[in-house]
């Protein structure tokens, strides 16, 4: 029974007009929380991530740059474009920011919050490994792609 779902599910996933529409959905979806972040440390949540930024021992002056990468990576990864080297770098980010703001796993919250960074790097380290599909910017350009 277990073999026969398999079977299915593989040769609805495989086709090539099922895959060409979840890779971007995959893309966006992991993307989404990265481009979300940036800009909400953008203007009025600026002060207040420098000082919890500083609280956790990390500099401010290091916001800037993730501001960049989340939401430069986070457009470049819907896009599909540099996407190995995108989801690798952002999965990294994920792991090491889970690692420095959540890792208090004595509270129940915390320890969601550093399961999410890991289940997210996860998922990009997938996508590092698949590349973004064909419907991307890296297939059109380095033809790098399912």
């Amino acid at each position: 029974m277990f073999q026969a779902i398999h079977n299915v599910t593989t040769r609805l996933l495989t086709q090539p007009a099922i895959a060409s529409l979840l890779f971007p959905l995959a893309r966006i979806s992991l993307a989404l929380v990265f481009v979300v972040a940036g800009f909400n440390k953008l203007g009025d949540g600026y002060d207040g991530t420098v000082q919890y930024m500083a609280s956790m021992g990390v500099p401010g002056y290091l916001l800037p740059l993730v501001i960049a990468l989340e939401i430069g990576g986070g457009l470049a990864l819907m896009a599909g474009w540099q996407t190995r080297a995108t989801a690798v770098l952002l999965a990294v980010f994920s792991l090491t920011t889970g690692y420095i703001f959540h890792s208090a796993i004595d509270d129940p919250m915390q320890k969601i919050l550093l399961l999410k960074n890991i289940s997210i790097a996860g998922g990009l380290l997938i996508l590092s490994l698949t590349g973004a599909g064909r419907l991307s910017v890296d297939r059109t350009l380095y033809r790098d792609g399912v």
